[in-house]
């Protein structure tokens, strides 16, 4: 039985793509690569009310599988993805990782880290 629960645990870890990064990563990946790109999946009230990263491109979580052939042309492109809380970009990042992206990283933790690096950008 444990190595049933240890080989679908191992299955679970390994089937996703995206990582759960910090904001430290997150500002040094934003730094230092350049072909990459950057997801704010809030709501247009909170991307315009609380600012941004910059050159972020916005698609709320609500209209993202609208927009999924917008980011075809990302396929392969790191997609740095985040939003408030972490819960939303999450979702997005799983979602991300169901449609073939494989380089999706997710910004985890984010509220007062956020503030960090919308303002060393």
């Amino acid at each position: 039985m444990r190595k049933i629960i240890f080989t679908l645990s191992m299955l679970f870890n390994l089937s996703f793509a995206y990582d759960n990064i910090d904001a430290k990563t997150f500002y040094d990946i934003i730094q230092k690569e350049k072909d990459i790109i950057i997801l704010d999946v809030r709501t247009p009230m909170e991307y315009k009310q609380d600012g941004h990263i910059q050159n972020s491109i916005l698609i709320p979580i609500q209209v993202i599988p609208q927009y999924i052939n917008h980011l075809e042309k990302f396929k392969n492109k790191k997609i740095l993805v985040y939003c408030r809380s972490g819960n939303r970009s999450a979702t997005v990042s799983r979602f991300l990782e169901q449609v073939a992206f494989k380089k999706s990283l997710q910004l985890k933790k984010q509220n007062s880290r956020i503030e960090k690096i919308k303002s060393s950008c």
